[in-house]
């Protein structure tokens, strides 16, 4: 007797790909999108997460919840008020920094030859001397 694999087995085993990104994007992109000045409170990001992504906001509250208050301890979010998972929600400015910084790398990382020219052609300013100083005080006297 030999035993053959059941197909029943098999599917119990391996889990289900959800048909939407991650709790941590999800949250991410809809305090970035949602944009409001005093930040995204919890209601809102369920709200937008069960509009854009097609998903049982519900079900997802404690996953939700749990990132809020884990990436206000990690500094990636910033608690503008409230505690816990209550309250409102806005990106840290080090991690807007970041994202726009890794978007849009600088193509030129040498200086052009011109610019170069010109900042070895410029002296150091020297201290006005005295006589200088006479002078300019005249003229300002003068205007007035």
């Amino acid at each position: 007797m030999s035993a053959a694999p059941s197909p029943t087995a098999s599917t119990k085993n391996s889990p289900i790909a959800p048909s939407h990104p991650p709790t941590q994007e999800m949250v991410d992109a809809s305090i970035k999108n949602l944009n409001g000045r005093g930040g995204s409170s919890f209601l809102a990001i369920k709200k937008y997460i069960t509009a854009e992504y097609k998903c049982d906001a519900q079900k997802l509250a404690p996953l939700i919840k749990k990132y809020l208050k884990a990436a206000v301890a990690n500094g990636k979010l910033i608690q503008a008020t409230g505690t816990g998972a209550s309250g409102s929600f806005k990106m840290s400015a080090s991690v807007e920094k970041k994202a726009k910084g890794m978007k849009l790398p600088s193509p030129k990382t040498l200086p052009s030859p011109k610019k170069a020219a010109r900042v070895a052609d410029k002296k150091p300013n020297a201290k006005m001397s005295d006589a200088a100083k006479k002078k300019r005080k005249a003229r300002m006297m003068q205007i007035l």
